[in-house]
């Protein structure tokens, strides 16, 4: 029995991977903060058959994180998947470039869930994943954080610089760097993904991509063949500059 835990994933993204993974017949925590929303779409995804179980998560809170660490251990004694999915935009706006303005406040904020949330996570939880035949974690990053993209003036988003959201994931995407580095020589494979523009509360109903076609790369990587690439970070179809 394959078990994954998904952050952020009573909504959006998460949700599609959470749902998408337990349709493969993986045993899934959903993880999400607000326990109540959590809990509604966790029994929704039972109703279905599907082996899904809600796990209160703020991975901003050491609290939270110890919890699910101790709950892991006690159930399952080993995690095979790991998808670090939660993550806020609390730039304002996509549009022009805020790094003379942003305000500290926001920059921690939003560092605590996408950066550091996702690092003290991972740490704490590999240990488990090193039991694993075959473990993958896999970092909801974003184009935004490429430094590739963001010095090509051909690419769509040249112009949308919202620097706390950017900073955050060009971090998270060198964490994926130095983590699979470390990791290099185990079988566990550590990549990240843009999933590209999705209709989500980030990507505003303007998206072109649906929440289930942007969850279809983490999930390709989530369940990736021991022949796969580690170290890599993709979109659908593509290799993104880091």
């Amino acid at each position: 029995m394959k078990i994954a835990l998904v952050t952020g994933a009573n909504t959006g993204i998460g949700y599609e991977i959470a749902k998408q993974l337990a349709e493969k017949n993986i045993t899934v925590l959903l993880g999400a903060r607000d326990a109540r929303k959590g809990q509604t779409v966790a029994k929704n995804l039972q109703e279905t058959g599907l082996d899904v179980r809600f796990v209160k998560l703020d991975v901003s809170q050491s609290k939270d994180i110890n919890e699910i660490k101790n709950y892991i251990e006690n159930e399952f004694g080993k995690l095979d998947i790991l998808v670090n999915n939660a993550g806020v935009f609390l730039d304002g706006e996509w549009f022009g470039n805020n790094t003379e303005t942003v305000l500290m406040k926001t920059l921690r904020d939003t560092f605590d869930i996408n950066y550091f949330g996702a690092v003290e996570l991972t740490q704490t939880l590999l240990p488990f994943i090193k039991k694993s035949e075959a473990g993958r974690i896999v970092n909801i990053s974003s184009a935004s954080g490429s430094f590739g993209v963001h010095l090509n003036p051909e690419h769509w988003l040249y112009a949308l610089k919202p620097y706390a959201y950017s900073a955050s994931k060009t971090a998270l995407n060198q964490f994926t760097v130095f983590l699979a580095h470390a990791l290099r020589d185990t079988n566990i494979k550590v990549n990240a993904v843009h999933p590209g523009w999705v209709q989500t509360a980030i990507g505003s109903e303007r998206a072109p991509l649906t929440p289930a076609e942007g969850a279809k790369m983490g999930v390709e990587l989530a369940i990736l063949a021991d022949d796969g690439q580690s170290n890599t970070f993709s979109e659908t179809g593509n290799q993104l500059p880091w």
